[in-house]
């Protein structure tokens, strides 16, 4: 299992020097990847542009660009370039649906049919980025677009929870890039049903990046009663709530990764076991013992 850090918790400061920072500190210290949210107003693919392509040892990636707000010739256009721009160094292009509420309530579109959404609209992005070319007509998206493009294109993986959206992804996708996911639910869930789907199609086996709250310290269950009221939020999104209720669990704190370097360590090895191939570490410490000690484990899992 391939250890990532996930540094959207950097976003809130809206300071992009201090993620550029990070992401070198990340390569420096030989992290496999450096993912980040597309949320608020910092861009996060115009983010890695602006590392220009300095740290090839680095997978960036984005976890990940809500689909809804982007037409996919956009998204296609902008995720070329900024591959072009990283030149060799790997671009992991992450999409997902976001949620009902953020779409209806925050965007003013319609959820209606998300599923056909996604379909549609990787029947227009995957065209676009690995020939520059497409002509399809779907209900949600339809384009007839032949033009010139950069020779590589990035990886493509969905954000994909339920069983009809890891099917769509392990047929037309890289994988799928989790969030408040535990290692029962990858294990009973996740892996089972989109490597079903990737062999369908005749897709290499599909990359399961994992991405939890991760937090080494001495006070296990304040830490999970603390990270539970940070994460609340996503124990209330449908999508999310479900894959929290398949670990049996109530609140978002105790399916992340909490406790002294022997408990930690024993549940990295269990989602290790539960399939998950890459681990995006979203680091919190509440003081800088904890920080330290958080980051201190990663490191020594490289």
């Amino acid at each position: 299992m391939r250890i990532s850090l996930n540094a959207s918790s950097l976003l809130g400061s809206g300071d992009v020097g201090a993620l550029k920072d990070h992401a070198a500190q990340s390569a420096d210290e030989g992290f496999s990847g450096w993912w980040l949210a597309q949320t608020g107003l910092i861009d996060a693919l115009t983010v890695f542009t602006a590392m220009d392509g300095k740290f090839p040892s680095l997978e960036l990636g984005t976890a990940v660009i809500p689909t809804y707000p982007r037409h996919p010739t956009m998204l296609a256009g902008q995720a070329l370039t900024t591959q072009a721009v990283m030149g060799e160094q790997p671009l992991v292009l992450g999409i997902g649906l976001s949620h009902q509420p953020v779409v209806e309530g925050m965007l003013g579109m319609s959820f209606d049919k998300p599923i056909r959404h996604l379909i549609d609209y990787l029947s227009i992005l995957n065209p676009l980025l690995e020939e520059g070319a497409v002509e399809y007509k779907g209900e949600a998206f339809t384009t007839y677009m032949n033009t010139s493009r950069p020779s590589q294109a990035p990886s493509v993986m969905v954000a994909a929870l339920g069983e009809q959206s890891l099917r769509v992804a392990g047929h037309r996708c890289d994988g799928t890039i989790l969030w408040m996911t535990g290692p029962k639910t990858i294990a009973s869930h996740i892996a089972p049903t989109i490597n079903a789907a990737a062999a369908e199609a005749g897709r290499p086996a599909p990359r399961i990046v994992c991405s939890l709250p991760i937090c080494v310290t001495d006070n296990e269950s304040e830490a999970r009663e603390d990270l539970s009221k940070m994460f609340a939020m996503y124990g209330q999104l449908p999508s999310y709530r479900a894959m929290l209720d398949r670990e049996g669990v109530d609140q978002p704190g105790e399916v992340a990764i909490v406790g002294d370097e022997e408990q930690v360590m024993s549940q990295l090895d269990a989602l290790s076991a539960a399939g998950t191939t890459d681990f995006a570490a979203l680091e919190i410490g509440r003081n800088a013992d904890e920080s330290a000690r958080t980051h201190s484990l990663l490191l020594s899992r490289l």
